[in-house]
């Protein structure tokens, strides 16, 4: 696998460090790969400027930080204004369709998906939002494999939530494949 480079961008309390942690945890523990995670947010506790960086290779990594993302996920739109200049050229733009309005070209695949509508919509909690991006990420990129995901899911979330993230992430992978499906790496 070539290597990918990956920032996830958004405010505090949307679960962008959660996912990001998810994705790197299900590269290493399930599917063989090395991958690092990487994350810095704002001085709030909610609503603060939020950024994860995760790398993924079937070789060694050096450096945990992503200065020029293949693939950069945008959930606000300050997010978008502040990292959408860094995304390699040939990369993956992937924004949630309610909070972000992609202003600007880059030479990078744009996708805009109603991610954060269709949670509200079929599962009525914003809290699963982040597992949703998760899952159209998967469906974009075939990073890793969603069983691998899902795994994952199940080491870190209380059983009682475990079906409606499930559900989240079932949702993110079909609104990818609406929108193209995978992409090189």
């Amino acid at each position: 696998m070539e290597r990918c480079r990956i920032v996830f961008s958004g405010s505090g309390g949307q679960g962008v460090i959660t996912a990001a942690i998810i994705l790197a945890e299900a590269a290493v523990m399930y599917e063989g790969l090395n991958a690092v995670q990487s994350q810095s947010y704002g001085p709030e506790a909610r609503g603060g400027a939020t950024r994860s960086d995760v790398i993924i290779s079937d070789s060694e990594i050096f450096f945990p930080k992503v200065f020029q993302p293949n693939v950069l996920i945008c959930l606000t739109q300050a997010a978008y204004i502040k990292f959408y200049p860094i995304i390699r050229p040939g990369g993956l733009l992937i924004c949630d369709s309610r909070f972000v309005r992609t202003e600007r070209k880059v030479d990078a695949r744009q996708v805009e998906l109603p991610m954060y509508a269709t949670v509200m919509e079929k599962i009525g909690k914003p809290i699963v939002f982040n597992i949703c991006m998760l899952g159209a990420l998967l469906s974009l990129t075939e990073l890793v494999t969603p069983p691998s995901v899902e795994k994952v899911l199940a080491d870190r979330i209380p059983p009682e939530f475990l079906d409606m993230n499930r559900k989240a992430l079932q949702l993110g992978i079909d609104l990818g494949k609406k929108a193209g499906g995978a992409i090189s790496r």
